[in-house]
């Protein structure tokens, strides 16, 4: 009886790992696509005034964010409000 026992908790024990390996693996296939859509992101070239980029600088830096993804979120949730109506 022991050994049954013990051979359905290995077949279970596997059936988990099997499981847990495709979700790993499509884990990595969505990670995968999302790299390749940041790297499709278009560059802009801005020239901010050096007070405004202070102050950019610091809101990033509490928002625990990079000055680049501080502008991005802002840039962002600006067209989100507009898309929203509010103007």
């Amino acid at each position: 009886m022991d050994k049954e026992r013990i051979e359905e908790r290995e077949r279970k024990l596997q059936e988990r790992l099997e499981k847990l390996e495709a979700l790993e693996k499509e884990a990595r296939q969505k990670e995968k696509k999302l790299k390749e859509k940041e790297k499709a992101k278009k560059q802009v070239l801005l020239r901010l005034a050096p007070s405004l980029w202070n102050e950019l600088a610091q809101w990033a830096d509490e928002d625990y964010r990079s000055i680049n993804g501080q502008i991005e979120f802002l840039l962002a949730e600006a067209v989100r409000k507009r898309k929203n109506g509010y103007r």
